[in-house]
C-alpha cells in the first residue's frame, strides 16, 4: 500500500490495493474478479494457478518487467508461448547451519569432515548430523535438527518444500515439463532417507512432532539449540539478532542420496507472479503496466522492494540493489560456483488436499502411527487422483 501511495504521489495516478487474510488469497481473488470493477493486477503462485485464471490473463511481451527479466524463462505462458505471468520475487531454501556449532564439531577428533565445503552429499550430511546428535552434550546443543514440527505453521517444510526434491529428481530424469498425470516415486527412497535424519537427530522426540510449531524450530536455531534448520531466505527476519550471529549463517542444500547432487544448488524459485488481467479496459491494462514498470526501475520501487520488503527480484534493473541477508549471499555462492539450483516444482503440485494427504501419512510414519507405504500411497496414488479430481473440475 505504501509504495502505491508513493506511485500516486510521483504521478498522480490513484491506486487501489486490496489484500487479503493469510490464507484466504484464492477465495477473495474469485470474489473480487466478479465484481463490475475487477482488480487489473494480480497474482498466481505457479503453473496449477495460471490454469485457473488463464483466461484473465494479458501478453506481457511489450513490457519492462518481462523485458528486464535476467533469465525469461522463468515467466509462465499460454498455450500460445507468450509471457502473461512474470516472477517478481525469487526465494531461496534449503537446510540452513550454524558455522560455529560445525565448527566445534568439525574440532572434534573422531568428526566425519573437517569442513562444511566436504558436506555436498547426503552420506556427508548424514555423517555430520548423527556426529553432533551423538555429541550434543559436548557441543552444547539439544539435537542436531530443529524440530520437524508438523502444526500448520510448520508442516509446509516437509509436505510441500522436502516434497520438491524427490519431484526434481524425477522431472528431471523422466524429461517432465510441467504438471504430469501421474507420478512413479522414483526418488521416494531418498524422501525418506532426508526425512529420517531430521526426525531422528532432532532437538525434539518424534511423538511429540504434532504440536510443534514454526515458531519453536525458529527458537531451536535462533537460540543455538540446533545445528540445522531446513528452511529459506525468508526465515532470515526471524533467527537475526538473536544467538547466531550472521557470520555464522549459511545454507546447504536438501541432500536425498542422488545421483551427482554434488552438483547440486539451492532450491530456488518462485510462487508469487504478477498478472495483468484481460478483462479490465485497454486504458487500465495500460495503466497498470505503466505502474509495474515504473515498480522495477524507479529508485522509489526498486529501494522499497529491496530494502523495506527484503525481496530478492530476478530482474535486470536491480543490478546495484544488493541484499545483505547472508542466506541470501548463501545462494550467490552456489551459482558462483557453478552449482545447479533445484527447482520448485512444487507449484505443480495438484492441491492443498494432496499435500495434506502426504503431510498426514508423513506425520503418522514419524509418531510410528502409519508406514512409509502410507507415505508412497499419498504421494503416488493421490497425486493421479487428486490431477483427475482437478481436470474433471
Amino acid at each position: 500500500m505504501a509504495l502505491a501511495a508513493k506511485y500516486t504521489e510521483e504521478t498522480g495516478t490513484k491506486v487501489d490495493v486490496q489484500t487479503a487474510a493469510s490464507g484466504t488469497y484464492e477465495t477473495t481473488l474469485k470474489s473480487e474478479m466478479a465484481k463490475s470493477e475487477a482488480p487489473t493486477l494480480f497474482q498466481v503462485n505457479g503453473p496449477v494457478g495460471l490454469n485457473t485464471w488463464m483466461e484473465f490473463t494479458t501478453d506481457l511481451s511489450d513490457t519492462d518487467v518481462y523485458g528486464q527479466l535476467n533469465d525469461q524463462s522463468i515467466a509462465l505462458q499460454n498455450e500460445d508461448g507468450k509471457p502473461v505471468a512474470v516472477p517478481y520475487v525469487m526465494e531461496t531454501y534449503g537446510i540452513i547451519y550454524n558455522k560455529a556449532i560445525l565448527a566445534k564439531y568439525f574440532a572434534l577428533p573422531d568428526a566425519a569432515v573437517k569442513s562444511a565445503d566436504e558436506i555436498t552429499s547426503f552420506d556427508a550430511l548424514k555423517a555430520v548430523a548423527e556426529g553432533i546428535q551423538a555429541n550434543k552434550d559436548a557441543l552444547g546443543v539439544e539435537g542436531a535438527f530443529t524440530s520437524a514440527g508438523f502444526d500448520s505453521s510448520s508442516d509446509w517444510r516437509f509436505k510441500t518444500h522436502l516434497a520438491n526434491i524427490p519431484l526434481y529428481y524425477e522431472y528431471k530424469a523422466d524429461g517432465i515439463v510441467g504438471q504430469p498425470e501421474t507420478i512413479k516415486g522414483s526418488y521416494l527412497d531418498g524422501y525418506q532417507k532426508i526425512f529420517d535424519l531430521y526426525i531422528n537427530n532432532s532437538t525434539t522426540e518424534k511423538t511429540l512432532l504434532s504440536g510443534k510449531t514454526i515458531e519453536d524450530a525458529n527458537a531451536d536455531f535462533a537460540l543455538g539449540k540446533a545445528a540445522f534448520y531446513q528452511n529459506g531466505t525468508w526465515a532470515y527476519n526471524d533467527i537475526k539478532g538473536q544467538s547466531v550471529a550472521d557470520e555464522d549463517l549459511g545454507m546447504l542444500p536438501i541432500f536425498i542420496g542422488a545421483e551427482s547432487e554434488e552438483n547440486q544448488g539451492l532450491t530456488t524459485g518462485s510462487e508469487n507472479y504478477w498478472v495483468v488481467n484481460s478483462q479490465v479496459s485497454e486504458a487500465d491494462q495500460k495503466a497498470t503496466k505503466d505502474f509495474l514498470d515504473w515498480v522495477i526501475t524507479s529508485e522509489t520501487g526498486r529501494t522499497t522492494l529491496t530494502d523495506t520488503m527484503g525481496f530478492v527480484t530476478p530482474f535486470k534493473s536491480f543490478a546495484d540493489n544488493k541484499s545483505t541477508n547472508p542466506l541470501v549471499l548463501a545462494d550467490a555462492e552456489y551459482t558462483a560456483a557453478g552449482k545447479t539450483a533445484v527447482t520448485w516444482n512444487f507449484t505443480t503440485m495438484p492441491s492443498e488436499e494432496w499435500k495434506n494427504g502426504v503431510g498426514q501419512a508423513l506425520l503418522g510414519y514419524a509418531q510410528g502411527t502409519g508406514d512409509w507405504g502410507a507415505v508412497k500411497t499419498a504421494f503416488v496414488d493421490g497425486w493421479a487422483s487428486e490431477v483427475a479430481l482437478t481436470n474433471q473440475g
